[in-house]
């Protein structure tokens, strides 16, 4: 009898990427079963989509109802209400004391091109700047925009012009002879040069920036230089938008990440744990900034489906109904004291940092920095074989970084802890 493991080779790109090859059946929570009942704690939440967990009886009720009614009318054939009431939900979500409207798209890499599309008419500019080890997609612009090149980039170019990747703080690696004063100002003083020398802020539409670098490494930038970042983008009249599509919705313990940094974007792009697990992502921003675009400039057929809209509604009650905000710094806190144990244990585990739940650490050699990806990679798969979902990430892939469900009780924590213990011993 043919497996599955063997029709989807057979069937299925080998491009699409694996990191466990059992068959899911069902979940709940943190926890997922596969076809012959065998348990997997998730520290993986789908890379950062299910902070609600799998399966919320609420979200589940929600989709039923709305596609028991009519699945999908299309917003542009003609309106239903729950467009309505999430554009109304997340624009008052948004931070920002001024008026805001919010589009609704399908994806995270939408949601960043309809960002910089909207970017660029209300300006009437061009240039688009992002950072160095940034990730916003795998769509031919959004490749552009993302700053690691394998597996995202290699071999699929040429890219969208008038991109510039400008540098991004990362305290864990910065120069052992600078203090950390020195090196924000460092950091600083060379976003400046990058005006000067790579594009002039007169022709940039906006800066995209992840308030916290995602598949970059979890890198958690000094607020001082997000703040300066922002300051500049005031003053030159750039858009500065935050890219929260992996920080958004109770990972960082805020609504979102924007907030531990004191700045207001202009335009945010939201996706991943916004619906639970459906489609859905969305620009929200300055409504003279949105209203750019003119009638039939915006949308898509797929774009804020009727039962998406449903989910995200749910996810945003949970979110308030069960503190997932407080709960996140719970759970971040937890799995710090954990890992910061494993760093007095071994000497590979390093680099601890965490907003929130938004947790990670790296895996290196034996001088406590150069990246050991060939041990990571060990760590990944004999986590999984034990029961463990769990991921990398970084520019040299030896993050290990955890995006459990926020919702993760306290007994599926230790669980996943206890295995990845196991694991570490064994390295």
């Amino acid at each position: 009898m043919t497996t599955w493991q063997e029709k989807r080779d057979r069937y299925i790109p080998k491009g699409v990427g694996n990191g466990n090859r059992a068959i899911a059946s069902h979940g709940k929570g943190a926890t997922i079963y596969d076809e012959e009942e065998n348990v997997y704690i998730d520290f993986a939440g789908a890379i950062g989509v299910m902070n609600v967990g799998h399966s919320h009886p609420k979200v589940v009720e929600a989709a039923q109802q709305q596609i028991d009614k009519v699945a999908h009318p299309g917003f542009n054939v003609i309106m239903y209400d729950g467009y309505i009431k999430l554009a109304e939900r997340l624009s008052k979500l948004a931070p920002g004391d001024f008026d805001k409207k919010t589009l609704l798209l399908n994806s995270g890499a939408e949601a960043v091109e309809n960002a910089v599309k909207i970017a660029r008419k209300a300006t009437g500019r061009q240039a688009v700047v992002t950072f160095k080890r940034g990730f916003h997609g795998r769509t031919n612009m959004t490749m552009a925009m993302t700053g690691k090149v394998k597996p995202y980039k290699f071999g699929f170019g040429p890219f969208a012009p008038e991109v510039y990747h400008a540098p991004y703080p990362y305290m864990f690696r910065k120069p052992e002879e600078q203090g950390d004063d020195t090196y924000v100002k460092s950091a600083i003083d060379d976003f400046d040069l990058f005006l000067k020398t790579e594009v002039a802020p007169e022709e940039v539409a906006c800066v995209v920036m992840e308030p916290v670098q995602g598949e970059g490494g979890f890198i958690i930038p000094p607020k001082a230089f997000v703040e300066y970042v922002a300051k500049r983008c005031q003053e030159h009249g750039i858009l500065l938008v935050a890219d929260e599509i992996q920080t958004g919705f109770a990972r960082t313990g805020a609504w979102f990440a924007s907030e531990h940094f004191g700045i207001t974007p202009d335009l945010m792009t939201l996706s991943k744990s916004l619906a639970a697990g459906f489609p859905l992502s969305a620009v929200v921003g300055k409504a003279d900034v949105m209203d750019a675009a003119n009638p039939g400039e915006l949308g898509g057929t797929f774009t804020g489906n009727a039962v998406a809209c449903q989910a995200a509604l749910a996810v945003l009650d949970i979110i308030e109904e069960e503190n997932l905000n407080e709960r996140a710094e719970v759970v971040g806190r937890q799995f710090e004291d954990k890992v910061r144990t494993w760093e007095e244990k071994y000497s590979f585990v390093r680099g601890f940092r965490r907003l929130g739940a938004m947790a990670a650490f790296e895996i290196v050699k034996g001088d406590g920095k150069t990246p050991d990806a060939e041990k990571t990679a060990a760590i990944l798969k004999a986590a999984n074989a034990s029961g463990l979902l769990l991921l990398s990430s970084g520019l040299y892939s030896n993050v290990i970084r955890f995006l459990a469900p926020v919702v993760i009780t306290d007994k599926e924590l230790d669980k996943g802890l206890e295995i990845l213990e196991d694991v570490l011993k064994q390295q």
